[in-house]
């Protein structure tokens, strides 16, 4: 599919009034084109709706509607641990994606020119790190209590597939006592994820918030059901090679060619799980870069 010039505004503002402070999202559409299919993506802990450049733009530029979301976690609200909040914020996270898709009509009146360009019967979820596990309850994964027990359902029919970035695997023991005293809910059982998506991992990502090692990484393909895929990156770290930004100091293993065999694949893998033309995705391949399994 040939690249579009691209639009995008922020912020585009979504009254929450539950929520203690407005939803603030950026959006970022083809200029051209109709029956345009529809991203959410949930960032990164502390990022905001400013991130992901290479990923949004790509998406965009390829026929995508991407909506980010700014979670009350990121950097730019401040929002402290002694807010009242806070240790409910990954549920909230998982309302500000459901609430970004309940207001589509605000997200087309917004953009310039969109109005009536978007195909609400295909949407997709997609998150980094945190915002892997935000995206994932979307399709289907739940929060395991103290006693294991997984909470509420919290998946959303609306939602045809998921790309899952460098999320965070299961908690309990695999946990790092750092992580397991600040994040409690980083506890998910993928069994009931049965939403299909695409799992990306790097096999150099070794997180401080697990014992385990890069393969933690990897749980959101192996512990749940099919249709999943997973892009294993050799050589990859956290940022999979600069995902989060250009120049971002975060990145550990700046890789543009990295960068881009994950924005060409998510978006052959997105274009062939909401059925649309031309994905390229059955015969994708990671070429020396990494591999891609299948179930």
């Amino acid at each position: 599919m040939p690249h579009s010039p691209v639009v995008s505004v922020a912020p585009v503002v979504l009254p929450a009034p539950d929520r203690g402070t407005d939803l603030q999202l950026r959006v970022s559409a083809p200029v051209t084109g109709d029956a345009l299919p529809v991203i959410v993506f949930s960032h990164g802990f502390g990022w905001s709706m400013n991130g992901y450049a290479p990923l949004a733009d790509f998406w965009a530029a390829h026929g995508f509607v991407v909506v980010q979301p700014t979670h009350l976690d990121s950097r730019t609200l401040n929002v402290t641990p002694d807010d009242p909040r806070y240790p409910d914020i990954w549920r909230i996270r998982v309302a500000d994606l459901r609430l970004s898709l309940d207001r589509l009509d605000l997200v087309e009146a917004a953009v310039p020119g969109l109005r009536g360009r978007l195909d609400r019967d295909r949407i997709a979820v997609a998150g980094h790190s945190w915002g892997g596990q935000t995206a994932s309850m979307l399709l289907g994964a739940r929060v395991l209590d103290a006693a294991g027990v997984p909470g509420e359902d919290l998946s959303d029919p609306r939602v045809r597939a998921g790309v899952l970035l460098a999320t965070t695997g299961t908690g309990g023991a695999d946990l790092s006592p750092f992580a397991a005293e600040h994040f409690p809910f980083m506890s998910p059982s993928f069994a009931g994820m049965t939403t299909p998506a695409l799992v990306i991992a790097g096999d150099k990502d070794d997180s401080p918030l697990s014992l385990r090692g890069p393969d933690w990484f990897t749980d959101a393909y192996h512990l749940s059901p099919g249709p999943k895929n997973l892009l294993l990156l050799y050589g990859a770290e956290h940022s999979l090679g600069g995902i989060v930004g250009h120049s971002v100091t975060e990145t550990t293993d700046e890789n543009p060619e990295r960068v881009a065999l994950v924005q060409r694949l998510t978006t052959a893998y997105l274009r062939s799980a909401l059925d649309l033309e031309n994905s390229g995705w059955a015969s994708a391949t990671a070429g020396a870069l990494g591999r891609i399994d299948a179930k």
